[in-house]
Parts: structure tokens; C-alpha cells; sequence
């Protein structure tokens, strides 16, 4: 069955970096686009950013464009979220999801705070 392990999340101070990954099982990876969507406490969970398939043309919520990149690597089954510029506002738990499965990871914490 298909299955999206994240990984990457932590503390950061505001300014600051971090790298999340998105190991995925149990399909096609290469065949499919992949997302990434965040849910901060008490907040509905919203999307951050997505790559297709094919043109691997990458879109981002407005809240992080400049700030993330979203890409992913075929041949070993991951999607990643490059997180630059962090901002408090950025707390949230970060999921990966496959859209062509309604698939969903279990999440990873990311903190931005002093």
C-alpha cells in the first residue's frame, strides 16, 4: 500500500533553514505529482507547495513563494521541502501528500522560534 514517511522537521530560529523529506512506497513514484501541506494549531491544514509528474513546474501557497522550494528525486522515491527565511507564522506540522492516492504522511513538527 502506499505509504509517505517524513522526515527533517525540528527547531529553528526565525531566519533560519531546514530540509524536509518525504520517502515514499508502495506505487509509481516518477508517474505522480506530489504536495506538501502544513496545519498550524487551532488552523485548518492548507497547502504549501506541489511538483507534478512530468514538468516538475513547481506552485506555492503565497505565504512561501521566494521563501520554500518544493523538488523531488525519482530515483530514490523522494520529495523534498527546502524551507529558507523562516518565519514564526511557519510553526506547523508539514505533511506529504499523494493527491491520485488521498495519501497522507504521519508529519513532521517544524518550530520557528527564538
Amino acid at each position: 500500500q502506499v505509504q509517505l514517511v517524513e522526515s527533517g522537521g525540528g527547531l529553528v530560529q526565525p531566519g533560519g533553514s531546514l530540509r524536509l523529506s518525504c520517502a515514499a512506497s508502495g506505487f509509481t513514484f516518477s508517474k505522480y505529482a506530489m504536495m506538501w501541506y502544513r496545519q498550524a494549531p487551532g488552523k485548518e491544514r492548507e497547502f504549501v507547495a506541489g511538483i507534478s509528474s512530468t514538468t516538475l513546474r513547481p506552485n506555492y501557497a503565497d505565504s512561501v513563494k521566494g521563501r520554500f522550494t518544493i523538488s523531488r528525486d525519482n530515483a530514490k522515491n523522494t520529495v523534498y521541502l527546502q524551507m529558507n527565511s523562516l518565519k514564526p507564522e511557519d510553526t506547523a506540522v508539514y505533511y506529504c501528500y499523494a493527491p491520485n492516492f488521498n495519501s497522507w504522511g504521519q508529519g513532521t513538527q517544524v518550530t520557528v522560534s527564538s
